[in-house]
């Protein structure tokens, strides 16, 4: 597996989110209420939506461009794994 340059950027991300899951734990565990939750959730899935979708990308522009440059990637393989990427953007 070959680290790129956005993957500590999205580890960062994805700890940040990992927290505010924890706190999200304590607030319902503590009873606050359920819009400071919601709010909270919601910031927690924007958060792990970027990172995917940054990683998708990253991927996108440096994996399947690379392979089918350097010819270690057919074409048709390259583009059946960009649709596979796809469904997750």
């Amino acid at each position: 597996m070959t680290a790129h340059a956005s993957h500590p950027e999205i580890i960062k991300r994805l700890k940040r989110a990992e927290g505010h899951l924890k706190s999200i734990v304590t607030m319902l565990e503590a009873g606050r209420p359920c819009l400071e939750v919601a709010q909270q959730l919601q910031a927690v899935e924007r958060a792990v939506a970027s990172a995917k979708k940054t990683l998708v990308h990253d991927h996108i522009d440096h994996c399947l461009e690379q392979t089918v440059r350097s010819g270690t990637s057919s074409v048709e393989d390259s583009i059946r794994e960009f649709k596979e990427l796809s469904k997750y953007l």
